[in-house]
């Protein structure tokens, strides 16, 4: 088996896993991301980034009806994980974690604004199609 060369770990990368409307998918997503992680050296990081990324991931394909996107970033001592998805629409802002503790849906954002650094939203438009990026950051101090 082929060596892999070092690689600067400062240096950016960035990885988008295209997927179908599928619950499944989120798992292929989780999964995804720990394989990239790892073999980044981010393992420390690797729990909280797969919550984040099955909370993105598992809205966009609850929530929409087209194909959807796992989009992870690293730059700069920060990782960057988004869902994109084919609804223009915001998403529904987040409730208080604490009131949604024992809820059977809708504590998706909530966890997500409670363990990321910063998350935010944008619509895109690309290609005469229309969506919106929801994101998170994780600082790996």
């Amino acid at each position: 088996m082929p060596e892999i060369p070092p690689t600067d770990p400062a240096a950016p990368w960035e990885y988008t896993l295209y997927i179908p409307n599928d619950l499944r998918a989120v798992t292929v997503c989780r999964r995804t991301l720990r394989l990239i992680l790892t073999m980044h050296g981010l393992i420390r990081i690797v729990d909280t980034a797969e919550l984040l990324a099955t909370e993105l991931v598992s809205n966009a394909v609850r929530h929409t009806k087209g194909p959807a996107a796992l989009r992870v970033r690293w730059a700069a001592g920060v990782l960057r994980v988004g869902a994109w998805d084919a609804d223009p629409e915001p998403p529904e802002p987040p409730g208080k974690l604490d009131v949604l503790m024992e809820a059977e849906e809708g504590r998706g954002l909530a966890l997500v604004r409670a363990c990321a650094d910063v998350w935010g939203w944008q619509p895109l438009a690309r290609g005469g199609n229309r969506g919106k990026y929801v994101w998170c950051d994780l600082v790996a101090a």
